[in-house]
């Protein structure tokens, strides 16, 4: 089957072909399996796509008002995880975590400033594991933590031992921010809500850029084995994306976002990042600030498909594997939270999707919990290398093989407040800083702030996947949260 075009089905073939197959001579059809044979020995490549700031936002995903055709055509031709957790809910330590294998505790680090190297100089991060066998590896954009919008253009936390070629693009967005309307004022412009509409094509805005130069890239390397990483900046705040995609969401058409009456009312204080709940924004300022979302992941989008469609036309998509995942998830007001740092599920949640040629799962979905830690070792094995020694997740091919099998694993999650970052501006406005620690495992999650001495969560998936009702007090449920009490003090490493 021809991979991300949805119109195929398998084992489909047209009448007149299979007859001209049957008629193929011996010796040709040797010779086509000789060279078929030879094409199966070379090594799979590996385009690695991550977004910035991406929830589960898109169609595949079960959104009815965002378009996304090209992340969708992903999810058809590879494997969905609908449960896909990251280790921490913020650029910095997430990327950090995903990218070596380690859990945040294991690299310590909890901020947008610290580079991992700084921990463990000699670790063999992802790439590595593949520059080290010959492959050409790559990175556009932002891939390892750059801020945004002040690193757009520059390398940030970049390592460069993990790449043969780097590049930073910035496009005319930059540029634009003075033109933004700002919904949160008071707010630093990438801590808050602000968008704009751009007059400027797709080509000329970095994410475009970051497409451009990606294509590129494998177009100089699509003889030889390469891992190629995509880091696109959308959709983070700013919102800023072409006109054409704010378009394409009317704000009559944007629902209302998702906050009922008493909703916080069995919340612990420090599960909660956005203080007071919506910053204040009327309703309609909040929609104003779902569209510029939308708008924003639609533009994404729109890139993703070109980099799918320069895989078909270079002849290699049949030999490569796509990895699409967010950095963390971004919430749009459910709770009264926005963007990161909960541990409620729009935050602590993302899109992971995995193309693998000859994952037998394909065009299925997985239900089970899985980490972003656990694409280290998945990426070694499906493109049949060994991740080094000391890797923290497991890897996912069995779930690829077979999307329905028994898995059993927790995902676990952790998010810090106090000490005077932006987590304690929102909550406490400075003091000692505390850690949050959640964990996903079967149909519960279950959170503790400070060891439960500041509030512990419980809720139930099932029968309330919005996590409005915290059953961690209820006495029927008492038995439950000490099974996962004990589960999350094993998750530490």
């Amino acid at each position: 089957m021809t991979p991300f075009v949805m119109t195929m089905r398998a084992g489909w073939m047209p009448a007149a072909v299979a007859l001209a197959l049957a008629c193929v001579p011996a010796a040709a059809s040797a010779q086509a399996q000789r060279a078929a044979e030879a094409q199966d020995a070379r090594p799979l490549n590996i385009l690695f796509i991550v977004s910035d700031d991406l929830g589960n936002q898109q169609g595949t995903y079960g959104n009815r008002v965002v378009r996304t055709p090209n992340i969708d055509r992903l999810a058809t031709a590879g494997v969905r995880f609908d449960r896909a957790y990251v280790q921490y809910p913020w650029c910095g330590p997430s990327r950090a975590s995903l990218m070596t294998g380690r859990r945040p505790d294991t690299l310590n680090i909890f901020n947008l400033t610290t580079h991992f190297r700084e921990v463990i100089p000699d670790i063999v991060t992802l790439p590595q594991i593949f520059k080290r066998q010959g492959y050409f590896t790559g990175r556009v954009g932002k891939v390892y933590h750059a801020g945004v919008p002040g690193d757009v253009g520059k390398p940030g936390l970049d390592d460069p031992p993990s790449w043969d070629a780097a590049a930073n693009p910035k496009g005319i967005d930059p540029s634009e921010e003075a033109l933004v309307t700002n919904l949160t004022p008071k707010r630093p412009l990438g801590s808050g809500l602000s968008y704009y509409a751009s007059p400027a094509k797709d080509e000329e805005h970095t994410d475009g850029m970051v497409a451009t130069d990606v294509i590129t890239m494998m177009e100089q390397q699509k003889d030889k084995p390469f891992f190629i990483a995509a880091g696109f900046y959308r959709p983070h705040h700013p919102f800023i994306a072409p006109k054409k995609y704010f378009d394409m969401y009317p704000i009559d058409a944007i629902p209302a976002p998702d906050f009922p009456a008493g909703d916080l009312d069995d919340v612990p204080p420090a599960a909660l990042w956005t203080r007071p709940a919506n910053w204040g924004l009327s309703v309609q300022e909040q929609r104003e600030a779902v569209r510029g979302y939308y708008a924003s992941v639609s533009f994404l989008d729109a890139q993703v498909g070109r980099l799918l469609d320069a895989l078909q036309r270079l002849k290699i998509a049949d030999r490569t594997i796509v990895v699409f995942f967010g950095d963390n998830g971004y919430a749009l007001g459910e709770h009264g939270q926005w963007l990161k740092q909960t541990m409620f599920e729009e935050s602590a949640r993302v899109p992971l999707i995995i193309y693998a040629p000859k994952a037998k799962g394909n065009g299925k979905p997985v239900a089970s919990a899985v980490e972003l830690l656990d694409l280290y070792p998945t990426l070694a094995e499906l493109a049949g290398q060994v991740a080094p020694a000391g890797y923290e997740g497991v890897s996912l091919v069995p779930l690829l093989n077979d999307p329905t099998r028994e898995w059993g694993r927790p995902a676990f999650s952790q998010v810090t407040r106090g000490g005077g970052g932006p987590a304690a501006a929102a909550f406490t406005g400075g003091g000692e800083p505390f850690m949050g620690r959640s964990v996903v495992s079967g149909k519960w999650r279950y959170t503790e702030w400070d060891d439960a001495k500041r509030g512990a969560e419980l809720y139930d998936h099932d029968a309330d996947p919005r996590e409005l009702h915290n059953l961690a007090t209820d006495p029927a449920h008492a038995a439950s949260v000490e099974t996962l009490k004990a589960l999350l003090r094993k998750g530490r490493p």
